[in-house]
């Protein structure tokens, strides 16, 4: 039983006959007889009354629901691959550091939710490297993060975003003066504040200010234990920019210049293995929207 003849049958009953058929069908009127006569063979049964060829046998009249419904459901079936194929249909899941969850990603899932409005996206927040073993595992699709907790080469790293480091304190410290604001601070201006350790001090190691890790009074992971630390003067920290909260009442970001550090931020999916269209098309957009929104 083939396809075809399924529908060259459907073709004669919705036309109201052979000729009518062939004439959709693009074919000729003996070779639309020839398809049904090969469907009645393999069923085994006449579809048409011999000698009214349009006029169907109490068989035939019960196929064509059967038939109509298997062909309705292979078209659906037909239509969503396509779409899967194409991108427009899927679910995508994104692991991501929090800072991008709240200051980039927004933006990117906007305009990729308008043009994709048919995709499910699954996301998830975690640290770098976090973020990294989960890409591993094949628990995400795609990753966005730190490329130094990324050694391993079996990750594709496209960067992104330079994000420059910074000092956080409150601000009636004494770091936060019109000159620190305008110049900058130097790490041997923090050497006497209690220090806050976060995970993304990672990124004084092997300069200078990894002094000030050594000295750390307190070490948090967590972002909203941090910031209620730092709002009770219990010590300073250093974090990314995009780190910092844009509308922050009580604290200060301040741009630390010696060391001059930048946590360089980007998309990075598995080296030897392909991903779905749906986020091949996230990871295309994705770059594509920062280099047009944002200056490396």
């Amino acid at each position: 039983m083939k396809l075809q003849q399924l529908r060259h049958f459907l073709f004669v009953i919705e036309e109201g006959g052979f000729r009518a058929a062939a004439n959709r069908a693009n074919r000729s009127q003996a070779a639309i007889s020839a398809s049904i006569r090969e469907l009645e063979k393999t069923l085994d049964q006449r579809l048409f009354e011999v000698g009214n060829k349009a006029t169907l046998t109490p068989f035939g009249e019960s196929c064509v629901p059967k038939i109509q419904q298997f062909l309705s459901v292979y078209q659906a079936l037909a239509d969503d691959l396509q779409a899967i194929a194409s991108g427009d249909k899927g679910k995508i899941r994104i692991a991501s550091v929090p800072s991008l969850v709240t200051k980039l990603l927004p933006s990117v899932l906007v305009a990729y939710s308008k043009k994709y409005p048919d995709i499910e996206i699954v996301l998830i927040d975690d640290n770098s490297i976090g973020v990294a073993n989960r890409l591993l595992t094949g628990e995400v699709d795609l990753a966005l993060g730190n490329c130094t907790s990324i050694n391993q080469t079996d990750i594709d790293f496209t960067l992104l975003i330079s994000d420059p480091i910074g000092v956080v304190c409150l601000k009636s410290n004494e770091l936060n003066s019109k000159l620190s604001q305008s110049q900058g601070l130097k790490w041997e201006q923090l050497m006497t504040q209690p220090f806050i350790y976060n995970g993304t001090c990672k990124l004084l190691e092997n300069t200078p200010a990894e002094a000030l890790n050594r000295k750390a009074r307190y070490t948090i992971e967590n972002i909203t234990s941090l910031f209620a630390l730092l709002r009770n003067d219990l010590g300073i920290t250093t974090l990314p920019r995009l780190a910092f909260p844009s509308n922050e009442p009580e604290l200060i970001w301040i741009s630390l210049i010696d060391p001059s550090l930048n946590r360089q931020i980007g998309i990075f999916k598995l080296a030897n293995k392909s991903i779905s269209p749906a986020a091949q098309a996230f990871y295309e957009l994705c770059i594509e929207y920062v280099q047009e929104n944002y200056l490396l």
